[in-house]
C-alpha cells in the first residue's frame, strides 16, 4: 500500500528546519519587505508523532543591559519573537498547525494555516492573505526554511 499524497507530503515535512528568510508582500502595493530583518533566526520542527514547534526571532534582537530586563526591554524582546507548538495536519498543499501552547495566548486553541512548497531541502510556508498583525494592511507573509538534518527512520 503506497499511502496518500497527503501522507507523503507529511512525511517530507518531518524534521527540523532553520529560517532563511521572512518576506512580507503588501497586497495593495506589491511592496516586499524582510519583516524580521535581513537575517532572521528560527527553527521549525515537525515530529513523526504529529507534533510541531516553532521559535522565530527578529534579526536584530538586543540583550537586556542587566540580568533582569527592564519593562521596555522585556516588551521589545516579546515583540521580536513568535513561538508556538501543537499538532499538525496536512491536506493538499496546506499544513495546519493546531496550536495548544503559545507565546501569545491569542494563538492558543486556534489554527495557523500555511500553504507550503517543498523544493529539495527548502520549505516555503505562506500565510493566506490577511491583515498584517503590525499595521493591519492586507499582506501575505512567506517564510523560507532550510532542512537542518534528515529524520531518523
Amino acid at each position: 500500500m503506497s499511502g496518500s499524497a497527503d501522507d507523503k507530503a507529511r512525511a517530507r515535512l518531518i524534521g527540523t528546519w532553520t529560517l532563511v528568510a521572512a518576506v512580507r508582500e503588501e497586497v495593495p502595493s506589491g511592496q516586499s519587505t524582510h519583516f524580521l530583518g535581513a537575517q532572521p533566526r528560527g527553527y521549525l520542527t515537525y515530529s513523526p508523532e504529529g507534533r510541531m514547534l516553532a521559535l522565530i526571532t527578529h534579526a536584530d534582537r538586543k540583550a537586556p543591559a542587566a540580568a533582569r530586563a527592564s519593562a521596555a526591554e522585556a516588551e521589545a524582546l516579546f515583540r521580536s519573537m513568535v513561538s508556538y507548538g501543537g499538532t499538525f495536519t496536512v491536506a493538499g498543499d496546506v499544513v495546519t498547525h493546531h496550536v495548544d501552547i503559545s507565546w501569545n495566548q491569542s494563538f492558543t486553541g486556534g489554527d495557523q494555516r500555511r500553504q507550503f512548497v517543498l523544493d529539495g531541502d527548502r520549505l516555503i510556508l505562506s500565510t493566506p492573505q490577511s491583515p498584517d498583525p503590525v499595521d493591519g494592511k492586507p499582506s501575505v507573509r512567506r517564510m523560507t526554511w532550510q532542512r537542518v538534518g534528515r529524520p531518523q527512520v
